[in-house]
């Protein structure tokens, strides 16, 4: 279990974390929700830790954390960007972390991994070939052979859309429950944390505002913040997607 106790963070005279008290299962999946200066990014990075707290404690599997190093937290992350090695190619991007540490994951685990986020026809490409869903899985697949003790996700599908993307929700649900492994996303978008997680975080100026599962969340939402929320970004959403079209030509981009 992770849990995070009474968590602040401030930058200069700007309170960034307020009153942060959370706990997450091993083998839930959670999505910390919320708008561009909710905090959200800053308390990733803590729990990662990049980040210091000013004050509070963390805490794995009831051990305190608070002040170990990013590097031996065993905690791995997927950037929004994938932060691939663009000089190697699929299969040297996965199992470039297992060259300092080879018996993290064996042959066999890194062909079965492969397997299931169905790179294997794909792994003697060079990084510009693969397309945004496959740059996904190849960073996925190597975040996943170091086996990490969480896995942490920083705007995975904002750059997909379609039946890419909801490949890839399917791949993180099942990776999650396969290996029982404990997945904490950042999103700014309420479709993407409602229809993925066993939990959502709603975060606003710092504070977290409610942390249930989707349900709760939708059917009795702790204000009106969250209403409004969840609501005006479901409805940008519907509206980018209906602006693509006008007299059954396409007019913009999402």
């Amino acid at each position: 279990m992770l849990e995070l106790k009474n968590i602040e963070k401030s930058f200069g005279n700007v309170n960034v974390l307020r009153h942060i008290n959370f706990s997450v299962d091993d083998g839930e999946i959670i999505s910390i929700l919320g708008s561009s200066g909710s905090g959200k990014t800053t308390l990733l990075n803590i729990i990662l830790g990049i980040t210091q707290p000013d004050c509070g404690e963390i805490r794995f599997n009831t051990h305190d954390i608070t002040k170990v190093p990013m590097e031996e937290r065993g905690f791995n992350i997927v950037f929004q960007d994938y932060a691939l090695f663009p000089n190697l190619n699929a299969y040297e991007n996965i199992v470039y972390g297992l060259r300092n540490k080879p018996d993290i994951s064996t042959p066999d685990e890194v062909q079965d991994l492969i397997d299931l986020l169905g790179l294997r026809e794909h792994l003697n490409k060079n990084i510009e070939q693969l397309s945004g869903g496959q740059k996904q899985r190849v960073a996925l697949a190597r975040t996943l052979v170091m086996k990490p003790r969480i896995l942490l996700l920083d705007e995975p599908l904002s750059a997909l859309d379609g039946v890419i993307k909801e490949s890839i929700k399917e791949k993180i649900r099942q990776i999650a429950k396969e290996f029982h492994l404990t997945t904490i996303i950042v999103t700014h978008d309420p479709e993407e944390a409602l229809s993925l997680s066993d939990k959502v975080m709603i975060l606003g100026s710092g504070t977290i505002l409610q942390y249930a599962k989707p349900d709760e969340i939708i059917h009795a939402p702790k204000d009106g913040f969250v209403t409004e929320f969840i609501l005006r970004q479901l409805e940008i959403k519907r509206s980018n997607i209906l602006a693509l079209f006008d007299g059954g030509e396409v007019r913009t981009a999402v």
